[in-house]
């Protein structure tokens, strides 16, 4: 009995809520972040600033796909030591608006965490979570937590109907469920329903002084049933929009060696960018 209180004691602090999975590892680097932002100085930064600042800290953390598929119910996973591009843009974004909004503790940052990942803001299932990032984009906007600034920095309309995931149910294990396959055909009716902007990978190096360092980039794709193929955030070098992000190619966070547009001229499937800005909480 005594052993089992014991191991209930030291795994109770890892979460604050039965949906989340978070471990002892990057629980405590999370800590460590979280430290570090609860210093006065980071109220000061504008959320550019702060994305820029928070993202280096990831600098050289191994790329792990597939970190939020875990069997059973939907949960909310919080992981710092093992990220793809989205949960590295996820958890930097979560970290800002923590830090711009003065209330820096994990509670807070699961909250904002969930709040991002989940349509409405609320873990609803596997169907909730927004799988597409057009859609992540979208949705984020409508709760007043970004901006979709393509079309003013001198984007064009952008031919968006995702349909890979409805198409390809073999690739996620939860769309074996008829329930969440047919919610993701909802999904992707909706998405098809919007008007989107894109900067086509040609004219970046011409519009990138209109991107700012911190902004959110979404790269689009010439595949016609997918939207989004990879995402990060702008930062300038050497007078110069290049990319932090984390790379699968080689297997961690980094800031790109090319500019932006020379990053994209080099893959076919990569047709552009969606640019999003964070707004202060």
């Amino acid at each position: 009995m005594f052993r089992l209180i014991l191991i209930l004691l030291l795994f109770a602090p890892l979460c604050s809520q039965a949906q989340t999975v978070c471990t002892l590892e990057s629980r405590e680097k999370l800590d460590g972040f979280l430290d570090q932002l609860s210093q006065n100085e980071y109220l000061e930064k504008s959320p550019n600033e702060l994305n820029i600042e928070i993202g280096k800290w990831f600098l050289a953390t191994p790329y792990v796909e597939k970190t939020l598929e875990l069997p059973g119910t939907e949960k909310l996973v919080i992981n710092t030591t093992g990220v793809d591009c989205t949960t590295f843009l996820e958890t930097v974004v979560t970290l800002t608006r923590i830090a711009k909004s003065g209330s820096v503790s994990f509670d807070s940052f699961e909250k904002e965490l969930e709040n991002l990942r989940y349509r409405g803001g609320k873990n609803q299932g596997y169907s909730s979570r927004l799988h597409y990032f057009s859609d992540w984009i979208f949705d984020n906007q409508e709760k007043g937590i970004i901006e979709d600034v393509t079309s003013k920095v001198g984007g064009s309309p952008y031919p968006n109907a995702p349909t890979f995931m409805s198409e390809n149910p073999q690739f996620y294990r939860q769309l074996s469920e008829s329930k969440n396959l047919q919610a993701i055909k909802v999904d992707e009716s909706k998405i098809a329903k919007r008007g989107y902007f894109y900067i086509p990978k040609e004219k970046i190096a011409s519009l990138e002084k209109n991107i700012q360092s911190g902004d959110l980039i979404a790269i689009t794709t010439s595949m016609p049933n997918l939207d989004i193929v990879h995402t990060g955030f702008a930062i300038e070098k050497n007078g110069r929009i290049h990319l932090l992000h984390a790379s699968s190619k080689n297997m961690e966070v980094e800031i790109s060696e090319k500019p932006l547009s020379d990053y994209l001229a080099g893959n076919k499937s990569q047709s552009g960018i969606i640019v999003a800005r964070l707004k202060t909480p």
